[in-house]
Formats: structure tokens, sequence, C-alpha cells
């Protein structure tokens, strides 16, 4: 399809570059393209209208703080402006407010294509045994996604992640298991934890 585009005229150099030059270059930059953030099932505990919060923990709230942080570029790393960011997940005991808007968020991302949100890590419960995170983002010009975040550091995989990933079939795919940063807390501030989940939109 490339080479015929180029020997129609479609496909044109700014230099002067022989066909087989453009369709290597034009290869080249397919090749470094990034990988989409891999898609997950969308869950039934999604409810629509959430606020725009950054800080989902209240004093006193029960569980380890956590900071979930990330920025939403398309495939070329490129930022894309008018991304709305879905966030949800369950508490520190497993259990999700299906009433309000607890542990929920609707951000858009800053002029830097950067979101984060202070929260605390979401417990377990019995249908879904791995802690992890709800995402669904929408873009203009780009395909909608239905993602999750898992923790490497999580209990459910035995201490070994990599060995143990696809136990039970919870995580779809290797890559939405995050790392873990932990971090002993400065100046007063309490211990916590935190991820980093960068989103890949595919154009519609």
């Amino acid at each position: 399809m490339l080479e015929l585009c180029i020997s129609r005229g479609m496909l044109l150099g700014a230099a002067a570059l022989s066909e087989a030059q453009l369709l290597a270059l034009w290869q080249q930059g397919e090749a470094q393209a990034l990988k989409p953030t891999s898609a997950e099932v969308l869950g039934p505990f999604f409810r629509k209208g959430a606020p725009d919060n950054r800080v989902l923990r209240a004093p006193g709230d029960a569980g380890f703080p956590l900071n979930v942080s990330g920025k939403v570029c398309d495939t070329r790393g490129r930022l894309i402006e008018g991304a709305k960011v879905d966030l949800w997940h369950a508490d520190h005991h497993g259990l999700y407010d299906t009433k309000g808007y607890r542990y929920r968020t609707k951000i858009a991302p800053d002029a830097k294509g950067l979101y984060a949100v202070d929260t605390v890590m979401p417990g377990h419960y019995s249908d879904r045994p791995a802690q992890h995170i709800h995402y669904l983002i929408a873009a203009p010009g780009h395909k909608t996604l239905i993602t999750q975040a898992y923790f490497a550091t999580d209990p459910f995989f035995e201490g070994d992640p990599e060995k143990n990933w696809k136990k039970r079939n919870i995580v779809g795919n290797k890559d939405l298991l995050l790392p873990v940063r932990l971090y002993e807390g400065a100046n007063g501030a309490a211990p916590h934890a935190e991820i980093t989940f960068d989103i890949i939109l595919e154009k519609a």
C-alpha cells in the first residue's frame, strides 16, 4: 500500500528522496510508534457524572495513601488536547460507592498532558481479588479507551508478578501491572505509595 501511494505521488518526501528511501523512513517512523495502552473490561461499577476532584481521600480514611499520575498522549508521544479521564476504584475495604462519588473522579489533564490524583490503595474483593483502578479515557479524534491499572506489589501475585500475572486470568495484559514506589514521608508527611500510568490512545 505504501509503495502504491509513493508511485502515484500521494506520499511525497520534502527532500529529493528515492522511493526506497521514502519507504524506509516511513517504516522506521511506524516502528518507533508507541504501543496503545491495552484495553480491559469496564466492569459493573462505572457511574457517569463524577466530579472533577484531584483529592479523593479524606482525613481519617482507612487505607494506605496513594498518588496516581501519568500523561495522556497519542502513539507518536504527542500530548492530546481535550482528553477526559474517568478514574474510579474500591475503598480500602474493597467496596465501591454506587450511590455517590467516593473514590471517583473525571479530570482533564493539564496543559502538559499530565493528570494526578491523591487517593488510597484500593482493597480486595472476592470477584476481582487483585487490587485495581478503573479508567475510561476519551479524547476528540481518538478511540475511547477502557482499561485498568494493577499493582506489582499486590499480595495476590505472591511476590512474583513476572510469574503470576496471569493468575486466575484477572489481569488481561502484563503491561497493566505497574511498579509501585514507596516513600517514607518527610517533614511530618505520612508515608505513601505512588504509581505512574501513562495512557497512549489510538486515532479514531
